[in-house]
């Protein structure tokens, strides 16, 4: 290199096109580009000046720059950098170019095992000043740590955006998952934000679920797209081998400004992140809008699935005004002035509600009596509770967590205590539900080919009956709202979430005994006669025998419970129905349930033989003892679920739509080549059996005289 510090503007070029033979970087800057980072007439992809300090991953101006030094004593430096496992040289000359300053920047990787043995190469890197890769870099997912943001970020002054992102549910997937789970999910996360940031960004693992995300140089609304894509990219993605995990990230976005250091701006960031979990899967950022155009799209169109819903219990509305005004910005409230009223409000809204404040002291029923009843009625399995009182005695306290309050809150209410500890409690519970429903989702997979199985069986049994093909989907759905209901009613069954689901995925089986039905019965258009009919009965013995000779499956509890369904969902609670006249709670509670809603679902369906009837005169016909009798509980429990019922007939496609009947003529096609090979084995078996099946005694109904013959033909049929 030429020793003068003097050149022409052609001869500097000339000297930089040679020396770039030799040097990896070669570059001129000058005293701005030195001052403010900006290289001149250089952009990055989104316009904006590329960094001369960006080579080194850095989001500010180097503290040790040798290049500055250089500039400013007019002489050349030398240092070495240390960066991505590598070792650079960096020399810095002054040079005068057409009589304006410059300094000539080489930087050129090393080969340090060319250099210097194994000990001298780890001697030297821990004394270099740029980067210490096992010092700064995150163990699993190869980003920086929280050590690199302590030591090298937090202080930093820059123009950038700042990001905190918040991986949603990250402690249920390991508890559910187990962690190898929970380390893929943040691999998964961390390799979608690199691919989709600039190489001058810097994201740094701050916790075990929290990332930093610095972006130097970005405007506003650049930075709001950019965190968008992040979130949209992520949701949308799978984690490799956990196909139920369905990622999704809350992302809080602050724009710091030169004079800010990063740690202030996180501060902010931090907050949006939390208000951006409230509601999970959203970026929230310092001048968007978008928080507050949701909430009016909510309150405008009456849609509260944005909010969540609190609950405030207490007989001062000076109290429920105070709560209110601390809490109506992110939550929809509403309130009851008495625990009668409260009861009345968790009736109607149920699980649409996230949050109960509940004061303890009120007149007539109180706080005790209002958990009493949430217990009675498993409100508390769903919605939690948070007392409010000024009665704190440990007594007191202690009778509340007992009966399964999630938290205390004095009076008078510190703002922050109570915003804080409805957020906490909220959250909490919200995981338990997702938790729950991960759960469900694996039992479901683990039971797939089951269900498929028993849904075979059942369309098979459907088509040679003649019936619906919704009839089964529709038994399943019914039994389970029944059930639903029946446990907030009574605790008298004690009927738990795993035996509730047996239920429903038996209750397609109720009538598997009709396989071993002579097709002329079955399907007879007309009337049976005596004979027909005592043979018709004997379906519930054929299903319950076909159950009860399953060999090495017979002692699991599926077959148990579906044993129950298929021998006794046509007995009475009254004692007169069949095969075995059984009364009142002799009845499995599972038969009893399967009964009413296999009774309810033949009104409302159309048949060979009667048209159906409206919901509203199907449930007039059961309470008013038309279609047998049941359990009054039961009863109690169809009149409250039945506006959801109806809502859930409303929402089945017609059966006259055209695509409904290909898919109908498709599926029962599939049917018949199953059910030829099917029947082929079992009829031959059921046909001598039930030959020798004693018919039992039963009042025929369907011979009343005061009824017309549409009706008659109705209860024969469900009746069977």
């Amino acid at each position: 290199m030429n020793q003068s510090t003097a050149m022409t503007q052609q001869e500097s070029e000339v000297m930089i096109r040679e020396l770039s033979k030799v040097f990896d970087v070669v570059r001129l800057l000058d005293e701005e580009t030195l001052e403010t980072g900006n290289i001149k007439d250089v952009t990055d992809a989104e316009g904006f000046p590329c960094k001369c300090y960006s080579f080194w991953k850095k989001g500010d101006n180097c503290k040790n720059c040798t290049s500055r030094d250089a500039f400013r004593k007019k002489n050349e430096q030398l240092k070495l950098e240390y960066l991505d496992s590598n070792i650079y040289q960096v020399i810095s000359k002054y040079v005068e170019i057409d009589g304006k300053p410059y300094v000539m920047e080489l930087i050129n990787q090393m080969n340090a095992d060319a250099v210097m043995d194994e000990d001298g190469r780890n001697e030297l890197i821990k004394q270099l000043s740029g980067y210490n890769r096992e010092l700064y870099t995150d163990a699993l997912t190869g980003i920086y740590n929280r050590r690199y943001y302590e030591e090298r970020i937090r202080n930093s002054n820059m123009s950038a955006g700042v990001a905190m992102i918040d991986l949603d549910d990250f402690k249920i997937y390991n508890d559910t998952f187990g962690h190898d789970a929970g380390d893929l999910a943040l691999t998964t996360v961390v390799g979608i934000i690199k691919d989709n940031v600039r190489r001058t960004d810097m994201l740094i693992r701050m916790g075990g679920d929290e990332f930093l995300l610095v972006m130097p140089d970005i405007g506003e609304q650049a930075f709001a797209d950019k965190l968008n894509q992040i979130q949209g990219k992520i949701h949308s993605s799978k984690v490799p081998g956990y196909s139920q995990l369905r990622l999704s990230v809350s992302i809080g976005g602050v724009l710091s400004g030169s004079g800010s250091t990063v740690e202030k701006a996180i501060r902010k960031a931090d907050q949006f992140m939390y208000q951006a979990k409230t509601c999970k899967n959203m970026v929230v950022t310092e001048h968007d809008e978008q928080l507050k155009e949701q909430q009016e799209s909510a309150n405008n169109n009456g849609s509260k699935a944005y909010k969540y819903r609190i609950l405030v219990v207490d007989d001062s509305e000076m109290n429920r005004e105070i709560l209110s005004e601390i809490l109506n910005e992110e939550y929809d409230i509403i309130e009851a002035d008495s625990g009668d009223t409260c009861i009345d409000m968790l009736r109607k809204y149920e699980t649409g509600i996230s949050l109960v404040l509940l004061d303890i002291v009120m007149p007539g029923m109180d706080g005790f009596g209002v958990l009493n009843y949430m217990n009675h009625h498993h409100y508390l399995e769903d919605i939690p509770v948070i007392m409010i009182s000024s009665e704190d005695s440990t007594e007191t306290v202690r009778r509340a967590y007992e009966m399964g309050v999630s938290d205390y809150i004095n009076r008078p209410f510190d703002a922050g205590v109570v915003h804080r500890r409805v957020y906490n409690t909220i959250k909490l519970y919200a995981k338990q539900r997702r938790l729950i429903a991960l759960i469900t989702n694996q039992v479901y997979e683990k039971e797939k080919n089951n269900r498929m199985m028993v849904g075979i069986l059942s369309q098979i049994v459907e088509f040679r009956n003649g019936e619906s093909g919704s009839h089964v989907l529709n038994i399943n759905i019914f039994t389970g709202m029944l059930l639903e209901s029946l446990v907030q009613h009574t605790d008298k069954y004690d009927l738990s979430w795993s035996e509730r689901l047996l239920i429903t995925t038996a209750s397609a089986l109720h009538d598997i005994g009709k396989i071993g039905i002579d097709d002329k019965i079955l399907n007879k258009p007309g009337r049976l006669t005596d004979e027909e009919f005592k043979i018709m009965q004997n379906h519930t013995i054929i299903g319950a025998s076909i159950l009860e000779n399953m060999g090495s499956y017979q002692d699991e509890e599926l077959m148990k419970v579906a044993y129950q369904i298929c021998r006794w969902h046509h007995e009475r609670y009254d004692g007169k129905g069949y095969p075995d006249g059984l009364k009142g709670d002799e009845i499995p509670i599972s038969a009893q349930v399967v009964s009413l809603a296999d009774v309810y679902d033949a009104l409302v369906s159309e048949r060979v033989y009667k048209k159906a009837y409206s919901h509203e005169k199907a449930i007039e016909m059961i309470t008013n003892g038309e279609c047998g009798c049941f359990n009054p509980i039961l009863l109690e429990c169809l009149l409250d679920i039945q506006d959801r019922i109806k809502r859930k007939m409303k929402t089945g496609i017609p059966e006259d739509n055209p695509f409904k009947k290909r898919e109908k003529k498709a599926e029962l096609k599939e049917f018949e080549n199953v059910k030829e090979d099917f029947m082929d084995v079992v009829s031959k078996n059921m046909e001598k059996e039930y030959s020798n099946f004693e018919n039992d005694e039963f009042v025929d109904f369907s011979r009343g005289g005061g009824k017309t013959q549409i009706l008659s033909e109705m209860r024969r049929k469900y009746l069977e």
